[in-house]
């Protein structure tokens, strides 16, 4: 009996304590054509270390590519998430700085705001690697 109303308290505090009603007015997805590259390409080459970045043109203010881990790869636009800002996103430091609100996202935990006080996560786009094809497209 314990176990059933410690289960049931527990699902009715998870439930509870997910507010999504402030993340319904971000920015989810923005349509793109696919971007595809090959790795070797010269605006490429930083891209193929772990922990290496590749820019390329695409989105609303351009796409950033993120090598994780050598193998894995994630994509965001440069948009600011709030897009409250004319100038794309920058890069340092595993995180992407928007300069008009002074907000950061973290590229390592899907664009997740880092910057106390916003809610809405950089835009990821998704990327499928085969051989040293990279191709980014909507999820």
């Amino acid at each position: 009996m314990f176990k059933k109303i410690l289960f049931l308290l527990s699902c009715y505090l998870f439930v509870n304590c997910s507010d999504t009603t402030k993340l319904a007015n971000c920015i989810r997805i923005l349509p793109i054509s696919s971007v595809v590259s090959d790795l070797n390409n010269p605006e490429m080459i930083n891209a193929q270390t772990p922990g290496g970045v590749a820019e390329l043109s695409g989105g609303r203010k351009g796409i950033l590519l993120f090598n994780k881990n050598g193998t894995d790869f994630v994509a965001f636009d440069k948009l600011c998430p709030n897009n409250d800002c004319t100038s794309a996103m920058t890069f340092k430091n595993r995180l992407l700085h928007c300069s008009c609100d002074e907000s950061e996202y973290s590229v390592d935990f899907g664009g997740a705001p880092q910057t106390e006080g916003f809610e809405c996560p950089a835009i990821e786009y998704r990327v499928t690697k085969i051989g040293t094809t990279i191709r980014i497209s909507n999820f």
